[in-house]
């Protein structure tokens, strides 16, 4: 290839040709030293949660959110970049969300219950970095190998423990290339933490309330002690009478319920919140024959699941006012609008606030 070219800059005789030959070169290898500058500093190596070494792109643009919590860090950390959601916005959610993502497509989920996603799909999309946060176990690991692998596009496994939220804050925005607004997000998340210790402190445990989290239209689901799905009610100083060995989600009866008799009832199920005071059994239940059945807000994200991720953490604030009363901190209504500005990218207006917080 090189004599080909050194032929057509000269003509037979020409006495500039090894000149010539000598610049080509020098031109190439500097083009050649640009790309390679360039390829190299578009990535990095990072370590996930897991250990396993990733390189990632400096400034991620099409990123992929493997499961619900992670769609949920991935927006409040990068809209931008996100190519679609796990599961598209109901409508009356939009009101709550960036507009420019309101038209993204729905793909499905890789990971997690219910993984509907296929790789062709994946692919289709032409993500440039796939990651996921919540839990990391050989299950979570043996998914992003085998996926990196058959699809070549770096996986990322990022710790969504709630005791790790502001460190996963800081990874996810430093892997995304926005480390300024990693540093905002967690700040809240740490400061959050300290308001609800402080709290705490000033409730003895026997004035704590013991809770049941009501899941699905008929309030029989719920989740144990320690689970991801119930975790921020012991965060919150609530006693889940759901307890024992199982770490999940659990299906039960009215009768155990009310064998526990909880003093407060938490749904995220409009339906149960609507119609438990007729449900046979329920009206014996000392939280809702005490009007203590609490439906948190879910728009665009749950307040206690659903998913469990950093919308969780004005949660912790809605749970303080509604467990401690007395001694809460703050405004509950001007928290809520604060929140949804940092981490949801929108300004609401009183009214939007009242709406949120009327149940």
């Amino acid at each position: 290839m090189s004599l080909r070219i050194a032929k057509s800059l000269s003509e037979p005789g020409d006495t500039r040709r090894p000149v010539r030959v000598r610049m080509l070169a020098v031109l190439v290898a500097a083009v050649l030293l640009v790309f390679a500058g360039a390829f190299t500093a578009s990535a990095r190596e990072i370590l996930d949660a897991t250990g396993r070494k990733v390189t990632v792109p400096d400034q991620p643009m099409r990123v992929f959110a493997a499961g619900p919590p992670a769609s949920v860090l991935l927006y409040a950390l990068k809209p931008e970049a996100m190519i679609g959601w796990v599961r598209a916005p109901r409508d009356r959610d939009l009101p709550y969300l960036q507009t420019a993502t309101h038209a993204l497509p729905e793909l499905g989920r890789l990971s997690g219950k219910g993984g509907t996603l296929n790789l062709e799909v994946l692919l289709a999309a032409k993500p440039d970095l796939i990651v996921d946060f919540g839990t990391v176990n050989e299950t979570y690991l043996t998914l992003a190998t085998k996926v990196q692998e058959q699809t070549g596009v770096p996986y990322v496994l990022i710790d969504g423990s709630f005791a790790n939220r502001p460190a996963a804050i800081r990874q996810m925005a430093e892997i995304l290339g926005v480390p300024e607004r990693g540093e905002a997000l967690a700040s809240y998340a740490e400061a959050t933490f300290a308001m609800v210790t402080r709290v705490l402190e000033a409730v003895p445990p026997e004035d704590r309330p013991t809770v049941y989290l009501a899941r699905g239209p008929e309030g029989l689901e719920s989740a144990a002690r320690g689970a991801i799905n119930a975790e921020i009610i012991d965060w919150a100083g609530g006693l889940n009478v759901v307890g024992g060995p199982d770490r999940g989600l659990v299906t039960t009866s009215v009768e155990q319920i009310l064998a526990w008799a909880p003093a407060t009832v938490v749904t995220i199920d409009r339906d149960f919140a609507r119609d438990v005071a007729t449900l046979p059994g329920w009206s014996d239940v000392p939280a809702v024959r005490d009007a203590r059945v609490l439906l948190a807000p879910a728009e665009p994200f749950g307040f206690i699941d659903s998913p469990p991720s950093v919308n969780r953490l004005i949660g912790l604030h809605w749970l303080m006012h509604s467990f401690y009363p007395e001694v809460a901190e703050g405004d509950l209504g001007a928290e809520v609008a604060r929140f949804y500005k940092l981490f949801y990218h929108v300004t609401l207006d009183d009214a939007a606030v009242a709406g949120l917080l009327e149940n």
